[in-house]
């Protein structure tokens, strides 16, 4: 087995909730810049133990996500070694295969790669997600009227393909990165949660 990684996701972006790009239509604005990180609470990469690391990435997706051609900002936390830093991003490549690679082959351009201080934090399914001096965000879950998490799953893109995401909003969404383009400031945009398993 290349890889087990299991963790949580937090991710927002520009569309309004819901964020039509994981039903395959084209975003909001024409365009959609997000931000999204995994944190693994467990996992290892070719033998490689990750647990406790997060990986965020910037992205500006130029037209429909399934079109693919993303331009991406590559964060890794601070606290990962060198072989961490390697293993991780040879899984977010496609460089091992496995449900992750279906989702770096929309990936075009690798604008950067940096490490940077990473917050990601999960209270009673509020997260907050801060990713240097770039991107920050806070994220509300909505909820159903049995008061558990309103589900999003079974949809054509994913961020976490194969687990479901928990439907939700960002109260706050500050992102600059001047060569993707983002220079954003606002709330109640989309926002998504996850715990995920991947294997490979």
């Amino acid at each position: 087995m290349a890889y087990h990684l299991e963790g949580r996701l937090l991710e927002v972006c520009d569309c309004r909730v819901l964020c039509p790009c994981w039903i395959g239509e084209d975003p909001d604005n024409g365009t959609c810049d997000s931000v999204l990180a995994y944190h693994f609470d467990s996992g290892t990469i070719d033998g490689v133990d990750v647990a406790g690391r997060t990986l965020a990435l910037v992205s500006h997706i130029p037209g429909n996500v399934l079109a693919g051609n993303f331009r991406v900002a590559v964060y890794l936390d601070e606290g990962a070694s060198a072989s961490q830093e390697k293993a991780l991003l040879d899984v977010y490549t496609g460089k091992l295969g496995g449900p992750v690679a279906d989702f770096a082959r929309l990936v075009g351009k690798v604008v950067s790669v940096e490490r940077a201080a990473i917050t990601f934090d999960v209270q009673g399914g509020r997260g907050t997600l801060k990713v240097g001096q770039v991107s920050y965000a806070e994220l509300e879950p909505y909820k159903g009227p049995d008061g558990s998490t309103t589900v999003l799953s079974n949809t054509i893109f994913s961020t976490v393909p194969g687990a479901p995401v928990f439907v939700g909003k960002a109260t706050r969404y500050r992102s600059k990165h001047a060569e993707l383009g983002h220079d954003l400031d606002m709330t109640g945009h989309n926002a998504l949660q996850s715990t995920f398993v991947f294997d490979a």
